[in-house]
């Protein structure tokens, strides 16, 4: 499972965590067991499974939604999508300089998996601000356009970022020089990933960011070790 998809599960939010309670509603026949006709005032009551060590409660629709969490995004979650846009979009600047320059053709597949993988997710995080504005309007990653990462935005601010100057050297780079410099700064760049992933699992709120989280804390992790091993 790649980011995207996981973020694009995940924005069902809410509906994924109610489901979790309506796939084990029963109907009460007339004996008051579980059966298929439906209960007396025509609707289905609701089995909430318990905590472990704790019984299953039957609930009414109504005391199911109510008791449904609420994801709605926070601040947090709102930081890590526009933020993790703009830091995958330099992954990509950074990855299309790799076959005219890189030398070793495992250095040339890394930068190629990363592109084919990232520019999808910038998509689903984009489908995502579109579903959840900021509060107040506030301009988004999504509306820089391009893969340069400029758009205005504190890039200092997100760690792992490369410089306009370590950008330049590494477009300047060639062969074993580039494999060397691009294994350096992408290995940078995924463990900033990882510090920001980590702040929105510590902070934010919204079901479809935990699980792009998640999923950028598995696959970068292994990247890293990959890119390691290459250096």
């Amino acid at each position: 499972m790649d980011m995207a998809k996981g973020l694009l599960r995940g924005l069902a939010g809410a509906a994924v965590v109610s489901a979790t309670l309506l796939a084990l509603a029963g109907c009460q026949d007339d004996d008051g067991k579980t059966g298929a006709n439906g209960a007396k005032d025509g609707r289905n009551p609701v089995i909430a499974p318990g905590r472990p060590g704790e019984r299953a409660r039957t609930l009414s629709p109504e005391q199911a939604a109510r008791e449904r969490p609420d994801d709605t995004p926070n601040a947090a979650d709102q930081t890590y999508v526009r933020g993790m846009i703009e830091h995958h979009r330099q992954a990509l600047t950074m990855s299309a300089l790799a076959p005219d320059r890189a030398s070793a053709e495992a250095v040339k597949g890394l930068a190629e998996r990363i592109a084919a993988a990232q520019k999808p997710e910038i998509g689903a995080m984009e489908r995502w601000l579109a579903r959840y504005p900021a509060p107040g309007g506030a301009g988004g990653a999504g509306g820089t356009g391009g893969t340069g990462g400029s758009g205005g935005h504190d890039h200092g601010a997100m760690p792992g970022m490369a410089t306009e100057q370590q950008l330049k050297e590494l477009a300047d780079a060639r062969g074993t020089d580039f494999d060397r410099l691009f294994l350096k700064l992408m290995t940078a760049h995924h463990e900033g990933a990882l510090k920001m992933a980590g702040q929105a699992l510590a902070g934010g709120n919204n079901v479809a960011v935990e699980e792009m989280a998640t999923e950028v804390v598995a696959t970068q992790t292994a990247e890293i070790h990959r890119m390691r091993a290459l250096g």
